[in-house]
């Protein structure tokens, strides 16, 4: 029995359900501990924060524009929040080591090599989407929406804190999300779970997709959808050249 278990772990590690929820716990507590550390130096430069993510909503209000809260306790709750989502950007490259050694517990030792390469970079795809929100797609939207309510509907824009907070710090991570695209389609591809065949075959279904999944995850205007599709197809092909880059280097390094 003992050789059997070799043949198919050459590590020798076979882990039990039991000890892979173990695992699981101790990585979640690990990740979550990352998370709180970086919430609370969220909430130290909060105000900084606020004064940075509010940039796009000046750009389209115009100088002097200023949020309001309409409720007493609607700051904090925002500031909170802030806290809480600049946390999880400044802990993401500790929550994703996490993520992926979890994952590893699962692979064979020549496919681990691949999880050590899609850590740190999905922590820098994390926050490179939540960069590409806050300074390329916030000032396009909201320039569109103001306008639009301006120009089509003949009313003026009166963003409370609270809505623009939750609108900013939802799309953040949802751009954040979608920005691991490249490192999921490399990490499928060099583990054999889909062939770079496969991926190319399925673009016209992927267009159809990132559109679908846009439309679910951004509010319902046209252009948050189209900046949001978009890059995530590009990711897409990203993925795939990487795929393709990565074999090529495989076959030519082959005796």
């Amino acid at each position: 029995m003992g050789d059997k278990s070799k043949k198919y772990d050459p590590l020798g590690t076979t882990m039990s359900l039991g000890d892979h929820l173990e695992d699981l716990r101790r990585r979640l507590m690990y990740a979550r501990a990352g998370g709180v550390v970086g919430a609370v130096i969220g909430f130290c430069f909060g105000r900084k924060i606020i004064g940075f993510i509010e940039i796009p909503y000046i750009d389209a209000m115009g100088e002097g524009a200023q949020l309001q809260t309409l409720a007493p306790a609607d700051g904090f709750v925002s500031y909170v929040k802030i806290a809480f989502v600049t946390g999880l950007i400044i802990s993401s490259p500790w929550v994703f080591y996490h993520i992926w050694m979890f994952v590893a517990a699962g692979l064979y030792q020549h496919e681990r090599k691949y999880v050590y390469l899609a850590a740190p970079f999905s922590a820098a795809l994390f926050v490179c989407g939540a960069l590409f929100f806050i300074v390329v797609v916030a000032p396009i939207t909201l320039g569109f929406l103001v306008k639009f309510n301006e120009r089509m509907l003949g009313v003026s824009s009166r963003f409370t804190f609270q809505k623009y907070i939750s609108f900013v710090t939802h799309l953040m991570l949802v751009f954040g999300v979608a920005f691991q695209t490249p490192t999921a389609i490399f990490f499928l591809n060099r583990t054999g779970l889909v062939s770079l065949r496969a991926l190319t075959g399925s673009r016209k279904y992927v267009v159809l997709a990132v559109f679908v999944v846009a439309a679910m995850v951004t509010p319902p205007d046209v252009v948050s959808q189209v900046t949001l599709a978009v890059p995530l197809y590009l990711l897409f092909e990203l993925g795939i050249l990487l795929s393709y880059l990565a074999g090529r280097k495989k076959k030519k390094a082959a005796p």
